[in-house]
């Protein structure tokens, strides 16, 4: 592939890098700074990609392991520091304001990131539920119940309804 090639597909497909990585921050500017460090970690170990692997599906998963570090050095941030904040309340607006897809948005937004992300890979990106589970790195099985439990989870949310959170029964 010649490095013009190369360059025009990254160019098309930073606007889809772009815009999971903003529903997985939920801010522009780390969005932004996510798509770049992702670009960055994908050029500087162009050499350890498999030559038969997917250029999207290599770097959504450069992104989200990213995005997945991130979160795991904030976290150990805020416990070494001491700041952990409360989460901020659910902002619910009025109903005489809301239409039906700010609804919607909404309640995809309240969805844990785990949710959220596998969402926006199947039903936004378009990855087979098989792609899903190479990127993530768990089986297919659990993509599809992860799946099955993020669409009940945004359906409820839609309707208002705060989900009762899973608990697992360990014996």
């Amino acid at each position: 592939m010649s490095s013009t090639e190369l360059d025009a597909q990254l160019r098309e497909l930073i606007p889809r890098l772009r815009r999971f990585a903003l529903w997985l921050t939920r801010d522009v500017h780390a969005a932004d700074d996510l798509v770049q460090s992702t670009m960055e970690r994908a050029l500087s170990r162009w050499g350890s990609r498999r030559g038969e692997d997917s250029l999207r599906s290599w770097l959504f998963t450069i992104l989200h392991r990213r995005f997945l570090d991130g979160q795991r050095s904030a976290k150990r941030h805020a416990r070494l520091l001491g700041n952990l904040q409360e989460p901020d309340e659910p902002h619910w607006p009025s109903a005489e304001h809301m239409a039906s897809t700010r609804a919607t948005l909404n309640a995809f937004s309240d969805l844990s990131t785990e949710q959220r992300g596998l969402l926006l890979l199947i039903a936004v990106e378009g990855f087979s539920y098989q792609e899903a589970a190479d990127l993530l790195d768990v089986p297919i099985g659990t993509v599809m119940s992860r799946l099955s439990r993020a669409r009940q989870a945004l359906r409820q949310l839609s309707e208002g309804k705060r989900p009762a959170p899973l608990l697992r029964v360990m014996k």
